[in-house]
């Protein structure tokens, strides 16, 4: 269940991202989530990757509760920043005796207390060829519409972004953003440096005020257009009408990406099932 060959049999694909629990008595809450998700027409989920690796068996434990269990793809991160090749080796060996066929490469944070890193990873592209070495898996990479925090400008970034499509990423997945035309032009611009794999992209449907600044750093930055910090301004008190709004803005987003022939709509979900189905029934007419 290669989610290049999906690429191959539909023109859009729609996906959703969550997150592993952080201590294994939170598994069954995930697992409700997914059972929860598989029912809305989407196409693949992916489980995001604890800092450090903190979070690496939940990762592959639910991927392979979606994957054996519901049938359909999964798509388990991978960060390289702290680990050395002998245990992203091990992770990969596990993940394919598990069924798991997808993952999303990934170098990870830096440690924020800016210590020493012992990896023999630097960037994901590394990652990325490793795992194409080892075999067995479909590779998607992650790519930042507004530049990666670390990339010194945005044309460097497009540059090595393309390292690591060369290293055998199969597709993209962008990190959240809130202005289309920030990740038109950045999909133009990738285009002219020969990126050509299928580009997916991340939407997060903000709903509540606590999230928004957060989000925005972890974002690396994401530019919020005037439309969007009316909506927080008028309804940042009225937590229900904040909500309705934070939807209401993904739903538009979504629909001019589909207009643009994007070729994936990726949720971010907090594993909060009810925000997507709500804006699944708006747009699944769309796909």
């Amino acid at each position: 269940m290669y989610i290049r060959n999906l690429f191959k049999e539909k023109k859009q694909l729609l996906s959703f991202e969550l997150f592993p629990p952080k201590k294994d008595t939170g598994e069954e809450s995930v697992k409700a989530a997914v059972d929860e998700l598989v029912k809305l027409p989407a196409d693949y989920i992916s489980v995001t990757y604890g800092a450090g690796g903190s979070t690496s068996k939940r990762t592959a434990d639910i991927a392979e509760y979606i994957q054996n269990t519901h049938g359909m793809a999964a798509l388990a991160h991978l960060s390289c920043i702290t680990a050395d090749r002998e245990s992203i080796e091990l992770m990969l060996g596990d993940m394919k005796l598990r069924g798991i066929e997808n993952v999303l490469a990934l170098r990870g944070d830096l440690p924020a207390d800016g210590g020493e890193i012992a990896s023999d990873y630097r960037y994901a592209s590394e990652l990325v060829e490793d795992i194409r070495l080892f075999g067995g898996f479909c590779i998607g990479g992650a790519c930042y519409p507004e530049c990666h925090p670390d990339s010194p400008d945005l044309e460097t970034d497009i540059e090595n972004l393309k390292r690591k499509v060369d290293a055998g990423c199969d597709f993209l997945v962008t990190q959240m953003f809130f202005d289309n035309e920030k990740f038109y032009e950045f999909r133009e611009l990738a285009a002219k440096k020969g990126i050509d794999i299928p580009m997916v992209a991340g939407i997060m449907p903000l709903t509540q005020a606590s999230q928004i600044q957060r989000m925005c750093i972890l974002s690396g930055g994401a530019s919020l257009p005037s439309k969007f910090t009316r909506m927080i301004g008028k309804y940042e008190n009225k937590p229900e009408a904040l909500k309705q709004a934070g939807i209401a803005y993904a739903v538009d987003q979504i629909t001019d990406l589909l207009a643009n022939d994007i070729r994936g709509i990726h949720i971010y979900t907090m594993n909060k099932p009810e925000t997507a189905k709500t804006i699944v029934s708006a747009v699944s007419s769309m796909f």
